[in-house]
C-alpha cells in the first residue's frame, strides 16, 4: 500500500512539474510572439519578401516603405489579416496582424498572376 502511494506521488509530481513547464513556455512563446509583432512598429519583411525585393530590382525608399506601412495601417483599421499592396512598383502581400510583407512581384509579373488568401487590397 506504501509503495502505491509512492508511485502515486510521484506521478503527481511529474505532472505538476510538466504543467509548469509548459506554463512557463506559453508565456515565454507569448511573450516572444507579441515583442516580434510589436517591435518598433515598423513593417517587417520576411526573408522570401527581401529575396523578391532584391532580385526584382524593386526600389525601397523611407517614403515608399511610410506609404506601405500606411497602407496596412489602413487595412488594420478595416479588420484586414492578409492585404495585397498595389503600387506602380508592384505588388505586396502583408500579412496584417504579423505587420510583414510575405512576398512581392514587380509591376511586369503582376499582369498573369493571380491572388489568392487575401482578404482586402489597398491601391498606392
Amino acid at each position: 500500500m506504501i509503495e502505491k502511494l509512492n508511485q502515486y506521488e510521484d506521478v503527481r509530481q511529474l505532472k505538476l512539474r510538466s504543467s509548469a513547464a509548459i506554463t512557463e513556455c506559453g508565456s515565454s512563446f507569448s511573450d516572444l510572439l507579441h515583442s516580434r509583432i510589436n517591435s518598433n512598429g515598423n513593417l517587417q519583411f520576411s526573408r522570401h519578401a527581401a529575396e523578391r525585393v532584391s532580385e526584382r530590382g524593386i526600389e525601397m525608399s523611407d517614403s515608399f516603405l511610410n506609404d506601405l506601412q500606411s497602407a496596412v495601417e489602413k487595412a488594420r483599421s478595416k479588420g484586414a489579416k492578409d492585404v495585397v499592396i498595389i503600387s506602380e512598383r508592384g505588388a505586396f502581400i502583408v500579412n496584417v496582424p504579423n505587420n510583414t510583407v510575405v512576398t512581392t512581384m514587380s509591376g511586369n509579373e503582376m499582369k498573369d498572376n493571380i491572388f489568392t488568401k487575401i482578404d482586402s487590397a489597398v491601391l498606392l
